[in-house]
């Protein structure tokens, strides 16, 4: 039976943006090094790497690697973070490339160069650090939110409607749900168990009261969400 997702795992995953690589050198050795992520449509990272880095050479060697994701804090040590074992493999999807360049805007300028391509982890198990003693180890299905095609098919409409019809419940949600002052908040990403808000440089995870399987039950979601920060 696949583990339900854990919404720490998940929250990590969307807000990180960055994370630090280790995969294997020729000769077995760790090589550690920083990379731009983003979940794609499924939840599984991306990575947007070139040729030319050390890590990429290894992975197209050892596909096996390992990816370590933050929350943003004062005390790193006090904040939960979780690696993510698995194995890095180079996608063709264009779906991969849509969801990173909405989290990485900045990365279309070279995103068309032929010696970059994107690649997803497959994440088979998940270490994870909540704080001082609250450490577990999950399947890699934890990290992923439950799947959902019918709403996958729908979100880029249901992300422009809200942006452009709902300018005003977005920013509720970020500063009365998730505590953000100040920003121009816009909805950037939609799943089932949640979406992403971003004001252009931060990202934010608001999940979901329930489980959302259908369009319908998004709306119900929105509109539950707007009353809980109203009130």
């Amino acid at each position: 039976m696949t583990t339900p997702s854990d919404p720490t795992i998940v929250r990590l995953i969307h807000e990180a943006r960055h994370g630090a690589l280790a995969s294997l050198e020729a000769d077995g050795a760790p090589y550690a090094s920083l990379v731009a992520l983003a979940p794609d449509v499924d939840g599984i990272p991306v990575l947007f790497l070139s040729d030319l880095a050390r890590h990429t050479r290894n992975i197209t060697r050892v596909s096996r690697a390992s990816l370590l994701v933050t929350a943003t804090a004062a005390d790193p040590l006090a904040a939960p973070r979780a690696s993510l074992l698995g194995r890095i493999l180079k996608t063709d999807d264009p779906s991969a490339r849509a969801r990173f360049l909405a989290f990485h805007p900045d990365s279309a300028l070279y995103a068309d160069f032929s010696d970059f391509s994107f690649h997803r982890l497959e994440v088979e198990e998940v270490h994870l650090v909540e704080g001082f003693g609250r450490i577990a180890t999950r399947p890699g299905s934890a990290a992923l939110p439950p799947p959902c095609p019918a709403l996958a098919a729908a979100e880029s409409d249901i992300i422009a409607h809200m942006n452009s019809e709902h300018q005003d419940a977005i920013q509720l949600y970020a500063q009365r749900l998730l505590q953000e002052s100040g920003g121009d908040w816009r909805m950037l990403a939609l799943d089932c168990a949640g979406c992403d808000l971003t004001d252009g440089t931060r990202i934010r995870r608001l999940d979901f009261p329930a489980l959302a399987l259908s369009v319908a039950a998004v709306r119900d979601n929105f509109v539950a969400l707007a009353n809980s920060a109203r009130t």
